[in-house]
């Protein structure tokens, strides 16, 4: 008699079904193949997978992580290493899910025989058993020097022989190229890996759902609403006659995006890209100074009646970067322009400056926090801390504050493909509600934008983000202005 299969039921969630798909777009998940339904087995898994299209994999262990990968090309068994830009590996545990798209220029997988691997960094399902292999831990595990060899796919045998990967046939290959995705094992598996389930999806798109699905905030990407933009930030004028120009504070994390988003909102007003101020990826504050930006109206045009205030990054570690003291500083208008930080002594205004107050025109009345969307969930206790210690103080003094939520292209793969999906996604909308939730802020003061990075040329959709968050902020800086100005002081 023929054993009769069980039937196919998916282990995820309702919730998680949605918190993946958010990753996707608008796309609906068809389970190929259950691990414990068909094995484990190398052969098991092509029978089912092999030329589905895009495909979803997705991995359950006993510490109660989801995790697994995302490749938008074919299973072909082609033993050939597979560039797809839009691959990518995910973790979803206990709050909204992480993504970490694969490092340009590297190979997403290697397509053969063997079980599913991603950046021949981890194979699902080793030697036909329910367990995760990670290349890099189990290199750190065994030892960084000297030779040795690790089995570490199934139909290809590697010899791992530092700092080379040499394949069944001899052929060496530099081991850097291994590193298609940077991830911390704890934090995408919880270091746990003994899998209790293993899945597959295809992943297929809906066709015209986007026109049914509302967006959950409305945003004209049009070049009328950019102009329309445009023409009310040149013609603001603050509610303070005293003050000329409003003065907006950005704070953040090293590498969120602070510069960047002066050098985006310039490239606007210029026409054209620019790198105005100094802006990058280091793994420490490239900016040094208290730096003020006024921005003109185009080449040799007035000067708009804003100024970005640009400050040192925020780390972690005490005594590095900016301090509680020297914020508190900034915000009462004591530390001058181009100041350079000393991260071992806070700021100390001159005798003459503390007898005498800073006038409203010299403080800081909005501050923008700048987060980066991809490390939102990464986000240390400590730096966490000093966020909470930041807004206190900002808080006790009234000033108005806001969020910039960047880099969200690289945070979802639905939004690099089209901007314009910003506000429909729900991986984007998880993004803004962790991100009020972390920093005690309302949702609606949380603004997405996407920077001006490697562009050569603006883009419509990216300045009507960017110049909707600098609209904002000056509506914000009124308010607080209309709270501090006497009624005599406002403009009739």
């Amino acid at each position: 008699m023929q054993r009769r299969l069980a039937p196919l039921t998916s282990s995820l969630t309702e919730e998680q079904r949605e918190q993946l798909c958010g990753l996707l777009g608008n796309v609906k998940l068809t389970l190929l193949y259950k691990a414990s339904v068909h094995g484990y087995q190398a052969s098991a898994f092509h029978q089912r997978c092999d030329r589905q299209g895009p495909t979803l994999l997705v991995a359950y262990n006993h510490s109660g992580y989801i995790f697994g990968g995302y490749t938008s090309v074919d299973y072909a068994q082609s033993r050939q290493e597979i560039t797809d830009k839009e691959a990518f590996l995910f973790s979803v545990h206990g709050g909204a899910p992480l993504c970490i798209k694969v490092n340009s220029g590297h190979c997403a997988r290697y397509d053969d025989a063997g079980v599913p691997n991603f950046g021949q960094q981890l194979y699902f399902c080793y030697n036909n058993q329910p367990y995760v292999y990670d290349q890099e831990m189990n290199e750190y595990c065994n030892g960084v020097s000297g030779n040795y060899a690790l089995n570490v796919n199934f139909s290809k045998r590697y010899t791992i022989n530092q700092p080379y990967v040499r394949d069944q046939r001899g052929n060496a290959y530099n081991r850097a190229r291994v590193n298609a995705f940077d991830f911390s094992p704890a934090t995408l598996y919880g270091n746990d890996t003994n899998m209790s389930e293993c899945e597959v999806y295809k992943v297929e798109e809906i066709p015209q759902i986007s026109a049914k699905m509302k967006p959950w905030r409305n945003v004209l990407w049009t070049a009328e609403r950019r102009a329309e933009l445009m023409e009310m930030i040149r013609s603001h004028k603050p509610l303070m006659t005293s003050v000329s120009r409003v003065r907006i504070l950005m704070i953040g994390p090293v590498g969120a995006g602070k510069s960047s988003f002066f050098n985006s909102i310039n490239s606007i007003f210029m026409g054209r890209i620019t790198s105005k101020a100094i802006s990058g990826s280091a793994g420490t504050s490239l900016t040094t100074q208290f730096r003020t930006y006024p921005v003109k109206d185009g080449r040799g045009g007035k000067p708009l009646p804003f100024v970005l205030c640009d400050t040192m990054g925020l780390e972690e570690q005490s005594g590095t970067a900016l301090d509680i003291e020297d914020i508190s500083s900034i915000l009462q208008g004591h530390v001058p322009d181009r100041y350079k930080f000393n991260p071992t002594a806070p700021f100390q205004p001159e005798e003459q400056k503390m007898s005498r107050p800073a006038s409203l025109q010299e403080k800081i009345h909005c501050v923008a926090y700048v987060i980066d969307a991809t490390k939102i969930s990464l986000m240390s206790d400590k730096l966490q801390e000093k966020l909470a210690s930041i807004r206190r103080k900002v808080n006790s003094l009234g000033i108005a504050q806001i969020v910039l939520m960047t880099k969200v292209d690289e945070a979802c793969p639905l939004v690099e493909k089209d901007l314009q999906s910003l506000y429909v996604s729900s991986y984007i909308k998880s993004k803004v509600q962790e991100v009020s939730s972390r920093l005690g802020v309302p949702v609606s003061c949380v603004l997405p934008v996407k920077n001006y990075s490697q562009e050569l040329e603006l883009e419509l959709n990216c300045d009507v983000l960017l110049l909707t968050a600098l609209q904002q902020m000056l509506n914000f800086a009124d308010d607080y202005l209309d709270d501090v100005c006497p009624m005599e002081d406002k403009p009739k």
